[in-house]
């Protein structure tokens, strides 16, 4: 691993030899400094990282067939499977039980860099360094909008919108919240014990309806409540009713993911509102939110470039993306 901060001596001379105009040196070191890239690259990925917590990475060989089997009773027939009073002579009726599955393609994504080859031989490491983040934004700027059009695709599909019919336009309120609560409860299948029954664990929303707590009056909340939100730092008063709360910059009037939905996905809003959130139920071991993993990220040299005095490196990674369940989660429109 090759920390880009504070490099090490032997890092510095490994990236000088990447500048050197010997073809089978500047190959061996652009081997040897690729291999050390993947691990950084794999953990500068957390930053600006907004799938990760919704979506499970689960990693297959790359000649496995990514397939999820399905639960024995399909969303919709729980009402089918159920015991009958029989007669005193007779035959018990048969009911058959199947599972199905779902198979799931996976796709390459990939990113190169460059860099001159008098930046390797004065160890500039503010260039390469700069040069990695921008290898990383890309793949996890990918994966981002990969698993959240996923998620906004199954939201729309669901056909199942909460909205707070008192509310202002824009506005985020306590209501909406025990709506989509009681939205995802009602909509989730089984009864009041059921395992595993559905509920809304977090809810999505933009920086502007997260703001709007900092606003409610004190026919909305206590003093002692407000006082708390007032002195409260960004992102510390972030539950309600046992919900978490998350904003996310993509959300928003105009912003990226709005436009998918109201554009690509033709999703309206309910009348009088401004914009989308999303509601999830991120219960532990149940998500239905899949990212099947074939090829982690992997960095490999180009020796390609030598002529035009500069180096390069690209990178691969191969996964898939998959919501099996869309009774996880539901559309609010604010």
């Amino acid at each position: 691993m090759i920390d880009f901060t504070n490099p090490s001596p032997e890092a510095t001379e490994l990236y000088r030899k990447t500048g050197s105009l010997k073809k089978a040196e500047q190959a061996e070191a652009m081997e040897q400094f690729c291999a050390a890239m993947e691990s950084p690259l794999r953990q500068g990925s957390m930053p600006g990282d907004i799938h990760s917590d919704i979506f499970q990475k689960i990693p297959f060989d790359p000649q496995a067939k990514v397939e999820f089997p399905l639960d024995f009773v399909a969303p919709g027939t729980e009402k089918d499977f159920v015991a009958y009073t029989i007669t005193n002579a007779g035959r018990i009726p048969d009911r058959t039980v199947e599972g199905d599955y779902i198979q799931v393609p996976t796709y390459e994504v990939g990113n190169s860099i460059t860099w001159l080859l008098k930046y390797a031989r004065d160890a500039r490491w503010d260039i390469v360094g700069r040069a990695m983040q921008v290898l990383q934004s890309g793949f996890v700027k990918k994966m981002n909008d990969d698993c959240w059009h996923a998620l906004l695709y199954a939201a729309v599909d669901r056909n199942l919108l909460v909205y707070d019919s008192d509310a202002s336009a824009g506005q985020f309120t306590k209501r909406l919240v025990s709506l989509t609560k009681t939205v995802m409860r009602r909509n989730g299948g089984g009864n009041s014990s059921s395992i595993n029954r559905k509920k809304l664990t977090d809810l999505y929303i933009s920086p502007e309806c997260l703001e709007d707590i900092r606003d409610w009056k004190v026919d909305q909340v206590d003093e002692v409540t407000r006082r708390e939100i007032f002195l409260a730092a960004d992102g510390s008063f972030n539950r309600i009713f046992g919900v978490n709360l998350h904003d996310v910059d993509e959300l928003g009037e105009d912003q990226e993911y709005q436009t998918y939905l109201t554009g690509q996905l033709s999703a309206v809003v309910a009348s009088g509102d401004l914009e989308f959130g999303i509601g999830l139920d991120l219960t532990p071991n149940t998500k239905p939110f899949l990212m099947p993993l074939v090829s982690d990220v992997v960095v490999t040299p180009d020796d390609s470039q030598l002529r035009s005095r500069i180096a390069s490196a690209w990178a691969i990674a191969e996964y898939g993306v998959c919501v099996l369940d869309s009774r996880f989660l539901c559309a609010v429109s604010i």
